[in-house]
């Protein structure tokens, strides 16, 4: 059994109905962060919206990691470099100009809170999973 385990399956529940909560809100408001920024909407609404569908699948990823911590760090360390290359991405857009300051809030709420805790969890599951797939 993994240290922390119950704090683990706390924080990969909460990011798994995060997740999904947030999926269906960006697949059913498309332009809700064109509006909260101040950019202009989108032509192609349907491509935030399918952004919100993939957020919304991890989701479901973050809560098999819950149900099974003991066999979820793979899952976990996708789902973590995911939340550091989102805010690169994002970093290069402000600092280019093309997105306004403001769009940080995608990345406080989607990336940054989760780097410490999903961190901590591939600390701690590590063991098992060296244990586990990488001496088969």
């Amino acid at each position: 059994m993994i240290a922390r385990r119950r704090f683990h399956r706390a924080v990969f529940c909460a990011a798994g109905a995060y997740n999904i909560a947030w999926g269906l809100y960006s697949a059913l408001d498309p332009q809700w962060l064109f509006r909260f920024s101040g950019l202009p909407l989108q032509n192609h609404p349907q491509i935030f919206a399918c952004l919100g569908m993939v957020v919304g699948l991890y989701g479901i990823i973050y809560f098999e990691v819950a149900r099974a911590p003991e066999r979820g760090w793979l899952l976990a360390a996708v789902g973590l470099l995911g939340k550091l290359l989102g805010p690169v991405g994002l970093a290069q857009l402000i600092y280019s100009g093309a997105w306004p300051p403001s769009t940080i809030i995608l990345c406080l709420t989607n990336d940054l809170i989760w780097w410490i805790p999903f961190s901590l969890y591939l600390y701690d599951a590590w063991p098992e999973f060296r244990r586990d797939y990488l001496k088969r």
